[in-house]
């Protein structure tokens, strides 16, 4: 059960010309805003990795004009843990459980995945939230990352479990977010 004082969210590579191209790319912007939005809303950390950005491009305008008051961790390892300044925001948070979304799903999210599940930490990937360029690298690594101990969720379902009640004040503005 994922808790808000004990959850973080973790964004991966969302950029340049790759976060156009993979799979479902404007529905996964979309699904994106939404749940950075929600994140927000609950107050939640948010540690969020480039990987090469000056071979990549840096992330998509439409995501980074939500982070306004961040900036993006480089790295060049896919597994993002391996970076001294990742692996330190995440251990700073005092958070366990991470929710993580990003591209691409079979190499820099799984990657990532398996060096915070190494490290103790409970890992769900938000499915709506992930890609790549073909779908079956999608299925893939999310079925792998189950079976190394990651759980799946997706946008509606980690957010309503993080507010856990509708007589809380934010509440109705996870709901409008949402819809």
């Amino acid at each position: 059960m994922l808790i808000q004082e004990n959850t973080g969210l973790i964004i991966v590579d969302l950029q340049g010309r790759l976060a156009r191209i993979v799979n479902e790319s404007e529905k996964l912007v979309s699904n994106l805003e939404k749940l950075i939005r929600g994140c927000q809303i609950l107050s939640l950390p948010i540690v969020w990795v480039e990987q090469n950005p000056q071979g990549l491009g840096h992330t998509i305008p439409e995501l980074e004009k939500l982070l306004v008051n961040q900036k993006p961790l480089e790295k060049f390892s896919f597994n993002a843990f391996d970076n001294d300044s990742f692996k330190q925001a995440v251990l700073e948070s005092n958070r366990k459980q991470w929710l993580i979304c990003g591209i691409e799903a079979h190499i820099c999210v799984y990657q990532t995945a398996l060096g915070l599940l190494e490290n103790n930490f409970e890992v769900e990937i938000v499915s709506d939230c992930v890609s790549s360029r073909s779908k079956e690298s999608i299925d893939l690594a999310l079925q792998k990352l189950q079976t190394k101990g990651a759980a799946l969720t997706n946008i509606e379902m980690c957010l309503y479990e993080l507010v856990k009640n509708s007589k809380r004040e934010i509440f109705r503005e996870i709901l409008n977010l949402i819809k």
